[in-house]
């Protein structure tokens, strides 16, 4: 067995704390068979519908695929689809102890309508919102009552509502004094509010505009560079920077390392980012080198978009691919 897979084997011990923004990602799957007479759309006939976890939940879905054990704190709407959402995290097994329904709230929804492989349109019902004082101080409180049974946390912020400054660092103070490692999925409105994060994970398009960078900045040559002086500027341990069709990037504590794309049929690259930062922050917590880590979580990331939707790894094709690398 490859050290990469020793690694995956240990991710069964660990227990990972999920906070963030909560969702449900809607499929409905049909077939088109003509042009509608009322405007030049194509007409779905629909063959089935299905609901699965999406935004963090997709997260706690990898983790558990991953063999550890996610505990997730959210806020979500007190309507039918916060209902379903909750009934689908009870089916798969998960806790749904953390999560909070806020009256007056809707939950957060995605809906694709997928014909064949091809997806045609994406319905988003939403708000970005912040969540009430109320819900913020219970949500904290639930955090600090767990905070010492876990073993990593991931901020997964989708700019939903759920993770404010102050949220973000009232936990990342608590975690620095029970000496929890803390990883960061990042997006826009929060990009700065994770000073002293254990390991912050943007890709590429979200470091750019986080930063106001143009290419030139972001160019192979330029990259190291651009990360070393972010990094160093908030007092992260390491910065991991996921690019697409050119790999990862990873400067984490003294060390640096650049992996490149694995080569894939991609279907689709939705969810890939979930994949990996759950990945990243297994093998965080397990003890792995920013090397096995970059390794691990490009390795994650490039098999998902391998599938169509948003899926989680499957842990066993992961460790033989592992398993082929060394």
């Amino acid at each position: 067995m490859s050290v990469l897979a020793e690694i995956i084997d240990g991710f069964s011990k660990l227990r990972v704390m999920v906070i963030g923004d909560l969702m449900v990602d809607a499929y409905t799957w049909g077939k088109v068979t003509r042009i509608s007479p009322e405007a030049p759309v194509p007409v779905v006939n629909v063959v089935k519908r299905e609901s699965r976890l999406g935004g963090a939940g997709n997260v706690v879905l990898n983790v558990a695929s991953l063999g550890a054990k996610p505990i997730v704190f959210s806020v979500i709407g007190d309507d039918a689809t916060g209902q379903s959402l909750i009934s689908i995290l009870s089916e798969a097994g998960l806790s749904v102890d953390g999560i909070i329904q806020e009256v007056g709230r809707p939950t957060t929804v995605k809906e694709r309508v997928i014909a064949g492989s091809q997806q045609l349109i994406r319905v988003d019902s939403e708000t970005e919102k912040a969540i009430s004082s109320a819900s913020e101080a219970s949500l904290v409180a639930a955090v600090k009552a767990a905070i010492s049974q876990v073993d990593v946390i991931i901020f997964e912020d989708y700019d939903k509502g759920v993770l404010s400054e102050g949220l973000i660092q009232e936990v990342m103070g608590l975690a620095r004094v029970a000496g929890i490692p803390t990883v960061v999925d990042p997006k826009k409105k929060n990009f700065f509010a994770y000073q002293g994060a254990t390991l912050f994970k943007p890709n590429l398009h979200e470091l750019r505009d986080g930063l106001g960078l143009d290419a030139s900045d972001l160019s192979a040559l330029a990259l190291p560079a651009t990360v070393k002086k972010f990094k160093e500027s908030q007092r992260f341990e390491g910065l991991f920077v996921t690019l697409s069709e050119r790999g990862v990037y990873m400067d984490f504590r003294s060390e640096q390392v650049a992996i490149p794309a694995h080569i894939r049929q991609i279907a689709d690259v939705s969810g890939a980012g979930d994949t990996v930062i759950s990945i990243a922050a297994c093998a965080l917590a397990a003890g792995a080198s920013p090397a096995q880590i970059a390794e691990l979580a490009n390795l994650g990331g490039g098999l998902v978009c391998e599938s169509l939707g948003v899926v989680p790894i499957d842990v066993n094709l992961l460790k033989r691919e592992a398993a082929s690398l060394l």
